[in-house]
């Protein structure tokens, strides 16, 4: 039976995954009683004992047990941002051109960001097509339910008392330093970092991330863009849908507690929208590490994972 082990199980992204796991039957999921949580000498023990392991931890810890598993057999799949731009790990979007292939030959795979999730699946199919080129400058709006926060965050919308300005959407990244700006530009193929705004609001979890375009920045038609997202999402957790909204609205509420993600166009032949929706607990985080485990085992990478399907 496999042996999998998640350091930072603690955390939003850890809880899901292993609330994600503890239904499956073909995995022994390795706990460290809560006292050794942070004892550094039985977490190596434990990673040295697992053949899956996944990092749930703040950056810097993330760079320091990665460094710990060159010692060991165990394959890692890290959900901090330490790693996803770095040349010697596989970034983990199976659905993207080649990298299923590569993601289950991989023992290094870093899970791509959630707000990045949606925008590199928008974009990236786009400029590989050459329907977008790569020295466009881009601009995306990304809208998020607070549990991407982390538990601080969470605690703060969820107090009785919590400060009024909460109660209404609530923009940030405004300096233009997103921790994720780098992957978005270097999965996607672009060479210049995107206008980006992220917008955290009062709901628990799911995102809706939009990339708005004038007609000169696509070339090819609004036809065009939908047909290249039906032939690349074909086989995944992403699904191209044509329309997909309620009524002429788009909730970002529609896929929490899902593990897929729909990348839809709307708008007209002059101002067009590219839209993804999905959870940002899910495809945007635990889902897709164990949709990339589901891969490295050689499983159906759906396996345990809640789709609309």
């Amino acid at each position: 039976m496999t042996r999998v082990y998640i350091d930072g199980s603690a955390g939003t992204t850890g809880l899901r995954i292993r609330e994600r796991l503890a239904v499956r039957g073909d995995l022994d999921v390795l706990t460290l009683p809560d006292a050794l949580r942070h004892d550094e000498t039985a977490r190596r023990d434990m990673m040295a004992s697992a053949d899956i392991t996944f990092l749930c931890l703040p950056d810097d810890a993330a760079r320091e047990a990665a460094a710990w598993a060159d010692e060991t057999d165990t394959v890692v799949i890290d959900t901090s941002t330490v790693h996803r731009t770095s040349e010697d790990w596989t970034y983990g979007f199976p659905e993207l051109a080649g990298m299923r292939e590569k993601i289950s030959a991989s023992k290094r795979i870093a899970n791509p960001g959630c707000h990045a999730t949606g925008f590199i699946s928008l974009v990236a199919p786009l400029v590989q097509a050459g329907l977008i080129g790569k020295n466009e400058i881009l601009s995306c709006f990304s809208l998020t339910g607070y549990s991407g926060g982390g538990k601080k965050m969470i605690a703060q919308y969820e107090q009785e008392d919590r400060d009024p300005l909460l109660d209404a959407p609530r923009a940030y990244g405004l300096g233009q330093t997103h921790k994720h700006l780098p992957e978005m530009k270097i999965i996607s193929g672009i060479e210049k970092e995107p206008v980006f705004c992220p917008v955290v609001a009062p709901f628990y979890a799911g995102m809706e991330v939009i990339v708005p375009l004038m007609r000169e920045q696509l070339k090819g038609s609004v036809n065009d863009a939908e047909e290249v997202y039906r032939s690349v999402y074909a086989k995944g957790l992403v699904r191209a849908v044509q329309g997909g909204d309620e009524g002429g609205f788009l909730s970002a509420g529609a896929f929490a507690g899902r593990d897929d993600l729909q990348v839809s166009v709307f708008g007209n032949e002059d101002r067009i929208l590219l839209t993804a929706r999905f959870d940002n607990l899910g495809k945007g985080a635990s889902g897709a590490a164990i949709q990339n485990m589901n891969l490295v085992l050689g499983l159906d990478e759906a396996t345990g994972l809640v789709t609309g399907e």
